[in-house]
């Protein structure tokens, strides 16, 4: 009887009455969208003479309500900074140490001997924190750009990396430094330009060794103005061993791995199986086995090597890629086959290179085409050959030593494409398998040139870059049609994000356009925000800036200027530490590219004048983060609780 009244009172429009405020459902309030509102570009000289933002972080939530979290930027240290470290001395963050862990000291003005100290810091990775709680942040020091006279001191002298403790408030996330520290690399022979690196699954810093000396002209080039490559390993000896005989241009090119344990000891390994080449860095895939890397220079290679074992890169398989060119629109478009280069363990090429293997031990040359040699064009790291087409022949029973020792220019040899130019950074989307690599400046090698002895890849030019996405996929076969024993094999490589070059360059100077990517170099990837981060290197904007690129809804947002003439580094998305987020970021060698400007909205004279206040003019860079970025997890949790406690007030 009760039923059909209810049913009868429905039908006859009658309303049922209304139920206690303790009994309605609460509808559930959800974050629906997180994107940047970016920065403003900076205008006046004391604007572009430092680290500037007016970005911020913009939350919208289901209920149709905002709010706005705006970002700082924090400087931690400039190189310039001086630390006790733990041998006793107290010298500067940038200043690099020889093998015996002595500062090395610039003796390039008589009477007035000073410590060398970068103004480049490079690569940073936050680790996650230890079991006791400590938070650790390994930095590269990429070179030093002038030595005391004023002269390049680039590659000459050994570079260096921090370890550096540091203090996370707990209720802001503000960090701060508690204590900085020399990493020590004299069990592999120093470090060699150390230019980007990253984290890997399993908590280590996987640092890098850049523009490899050419081991070919190192042999050959005997004359009295030897290449630079030549003369740049004998200056790094002589300042590292002290000793300009124990120069070898096969102790570097390669992947160093740092282990860091809770009491901030640091243990450092180069993995020479992982093969010699211009590393940018290398980046490791979600199965802890496959990792990629950015090869940079002029007529460089993609390279991707599979480990034997989850979280060991001290054993695997070297592949070399083939690019299938498919589109020529829009900065390219392309499909990958990838040629085995071979296997190999530290040890078996450590032991190869302690027996003092030479170039001539591992190929013939030829100055000129000649039958059963192979023409090759790759970057030779400056050395006598830089630029020109190599004729080689692989000798009886060098495979190895060429795959690994002489990578590109084997890789070469095989078929792959030695065409790419200024390959950056890298970064991975683990959620839907995608890879994402910088391309600073699409010229040279990746235009059409029907004289170099391959042609894969024929691009128009685009001096402001580009950054590609590759798509990985399971069960690919190498072109000798063997298994890849990977689920992470890139199959195909198109252009993401393009730059433009402008015809003229604009007020201030800036060559390409400024609300659009240029030299694209940093990449890291938040997969919490969704968003592809990007640094820039570039020549074509006079303030480079940090990018945040939301790959679902793909907008593209400023969110952080460098100082004038200083290129972003050390990027590194955090989506937490201990319910913080940050995106690491430096910037080094500020006002070093002032002079390929002419700015007439703001004199120069004014941003060099305003940079020499602050950092010095190629004399300090500095370590540092974007703060003030929302932790995701946090804010959900947040919501959580809000609505239970609404919920139990209703109850109330």
């Amino acid at each position: 009887m009760k039923r059909k009244g209810i049913v009868v009172a429905l039908a006859l429009g009658i309303m049922a009455p209304a139920l206690h405020p303790s009994q309605a459902a609460t509808k559930e309030v959800k974050i629906e969208s997180i994107s940047f509102s970016g920065s403003r570009v900076p205008t006046t000289a004391e604007e572009m003479s430092k680290p500037f933002t007016t970005a911020s972080v913009v939350v919208k939530y289901t209920d149709g309500k905002t709010k706005n979290f705006p970002l700082t930027y924090k400087q931690l240290f400039k190189t310039t900074d001086q630390f006790k470290m733990s041998n006793g001395e107290t010298f500067s963050a940038g200043t690099p140490t020889d093998y015996y862990g002595d500062p090395i000291t610039d003796k390039s003005v008589d009477g007035k001997p000073v410590h060398y100290v970068s103004d480049a810091p490079d690569a940073n990775s936050l680790l996650r924190p230890m079991k006791d709680g400590s938070l650790y942040l390994v930095s590269h020091y990429e070179y030093d750009s002038l030595d005391n006279a004023g002269n390049p001191a680039w590659r000459r002298v050994p570079a260096s990396m921090t370890l550096t403790k540091l203090y996370q408030n707990m209720k802001t996330g503000e960090l701060k430094v508690a204590t900085v520290d020399k990493i020590d690399v004299s069990t592999v022979n120093g470090l060699w330009v150390p230019c980007n690196g990253s984290l890997t699954p399993w908590n280590t810093h996987l640092g890098s060794e850049e523009y490899e000396p050419d081991a070919r002209s190192f042999e050959f080039d005997t004359s009295d103005k030897p290449s630079q490559s030549t003369a740049h390993l004998k200056d790094f000896a002589k300042l590292y061993f002290d000793d300009e005989k124990k120069a070898n241009p096969y102790y570097y090119g390669f992947i160093p791995e740092v282990f860091v344990s809770s009491d901030g000891m640091t243990r450092v390994v180069k993995h020479y199986s992982t093969g010699r080449r211009s590393n940018e860095l290398m980046v490791v895939m979600p199965d802890e086995r496959t990792a990629y890397f950015g090869d940079d220079g002029e007529y460089t290679m993609l390279f991707m090597y599979v480990a034997d074992k989850p979280r060991d890169l001290s054993a695997g398989t070297l592949y070399a890629a083939k690019f299938i060119q498919t589109s020529a629109e829009n900065g390219g478009t392309g499909n990958l086959e990838w040629i085995k280069l071979g296997h190999a363990t530290d040890k078996e090429i450590k032991r190869i290179i302690d027996k003092s293997i030479k170039f001539s031990d591992i190929f013939e040359v030829s100055n000129e085409p000649k039958e059963g040699f192979t023409p090759v064009k790759q970057y030779s790291g400056q050395g006598a050959n830089y630029g020109k087409i190599e004729y080689l022949k692989l000798k009886p029973g060098m495979e190895k030593a060429a795959a690994f020792l002489e990578t590109r220019r084997y890789a070469a040899m095989l078929g792959a494409t030695s065409e790419f130019n200024k390959m950056e950074g890298l970064a991975v989307n683990a959620k839907d398998k995608k890879v994402y690599v910088a391309i600073s400046d699409i010229s040279k090698g990746m235009e059409k040139n029907n004289q170099d002895p391959t042609d894969h890849i024929q691009l128009p030019k685009v001096k402001a870059g580009a950054v590609y996405e590759l798509s990985l996929e399971p069960r690919q076969k190498s072109t000798a049609g063997e298994p890849i024993n990977s689920e992470y094999v890139a199959s195909s490589m198109k252009a993401l994000i393009v730059g433009e070059d402008l015809a003229q360059p604009d007020a201030y100077g800036n060559k390409a356009n400024v609300n659009k990517i240029a030299g694209p170099d940093n990449l890291s990837f938040s997969e919490d925000y969704r968003t592809l981060f990007i640094g820039e290197d570039s020549s074509q904007h006079i303030n480079n800036f940090v990018w945040a690129y939301n790959v679902d809804t793909k907008k593209l947002s400023r969110i952080l200027s460098v100082p004038a003439g200083a290129e972003a580094t050390g990027l590194q998305a955090i989506d937490n530490r201990n319910g913080f987020s940050y995106i690491m970021s430096n910037f080094q060698h500020p006002g070093d590219e002032l002079d390929h400007f002419a700015p007439t909205a703001v004199q120069l004279e004014d941003v060099k004048k305003a940079l020499n206040a602050t950092y010095g003019i190629d004399q300090a860079g500095a370590v540092g983060y974007i703060q003030g970025l929302p932790n995701i997890q946090k804010l959900q949790e947040e919501l959580k609780k809000q609505q239970k406690a609404q919920q139990s007030n209703k109850k109330k």
